[in-house]
């Protein structure tokens, strides 16, 4: 039997968990304008029962020039509180079609001092379409306090990646497609160079999962090591705007890599600028 992930939950795992005190459902999709999704009005149309929405535009440090920058403890702890949500809670996150955006979601609360938190394996789209309970009406939420405690370790800032690339002192793993990260395809957003930061490794975060489930931890380990991913070394995770980064992240943690940073600016951050390297190609 394929080991599977210890931070990914089944479709049963949650499905028997559902309305238990102490257990969170959080849905945090999140979708590129290209996907033409809305995520929001899908969560009112139809979610898990007692899932509340997490929305990753929204929950961001105030004022920052970038999108999903990391909030301050102070303003996550708000959100989360406001969410229902304590920091002592079983916490499940999902998206609609799986391993896409929920494991942004996974780190974030992980970060921020929850220690029990999970991504739902199969994502919601294949949860509705099996039939599983879901419901239109809104989440009632019940008083709570999450206290935020930001483990800056987890995350690395444009300075760290100036570092890591002039030393090479930690891998990159870069979650991009491979059409954006060699340079061929344009980046979706505008104002940005096309590429990869120099020493960069491509891994994209679709072949980490397959029909919106991670890989088993043996297939993980087979992507990161054909990928040219050393585990036995520090890794930083990269994407466009910090939010497939995670899949990476989450893939590491599973195959038992602690030692990553996930880089929050990303390629947003690094690719509009006219004072860091970028290289194109394999």
């Amino acid at each position: 039997m394929m080991e599977t992930s210890p931070f990914v939950v089944d479709f049963d795992w949650l499905e028997s968990r559902i309305g238990k005190p102490g257990v969170s459902i959080v849905d945090a999709s999140w979708y590129l304008p290209a996907q033409n999704r809305d995520a929001k009005a899908e969560h009112d149309a139809a979610h898990v029962p007692g899932a509340v929405f997490f929305d990753q535009d929204l929950v961001v440090e105030p004022g920052a020039d970038l999108p999903h920058t990391l909030p301050s403890e102070e303003v996550f702890g708000k959100f989360a509180s406001s969410m229902g949500i304590s920091t002592n809670d079983t916490i499940v996150v999902y998206d609609g079609p799986g391993m896409f955006s929920a494991p942004r979601v996974w780190w974030m609360f992980r970060i921020m001092g929850a220690r029990e938190v999970y991504v739902l394996d199969g994502g919601f789209d294949r949860w509705k379409a099996a039939g599983r309970p879901v419901t239109n009406e809104p989440t009632k939420i019940a008083p709570s306090f999450f206290r935020a405690r930001l483990d800056d370790a987890r995350v690395a800032r444009l300075g760290d990646m100036r570092e890591i690339v002039a030393s090479g002192s930690s891998q990159i793993a870069d979650a991009r497609p491979a059409g954006r990260f060699t340079g061929v395809d344009p980046e979706p957003r505008a104002g940005m160079r096309s590429g990869h930061m120099p020493g960069a490794a491509n891994v994209p975060a679709t072949r980490l999962s397959k029909d919106g489930k991670l890989l088993s931890v043996n297939e993980l380990q087979e992507v990161f090591e054909k990928q040219c991913v050393d585990l036995e070394k520090p890794v930083v995770t990269s994407c466009g705007s910090g939010v497939t980064a995670a899949v990476i992240t989450l893939a590491l943690e599973s195959v038992g890599h602690r030692d990553n940073k996930l880089y929050d600016g990303s390629w947003t951050e690094w690719g509009r600028r006219d004072d860091t390297p970028v290289e194109t190609g394999s």
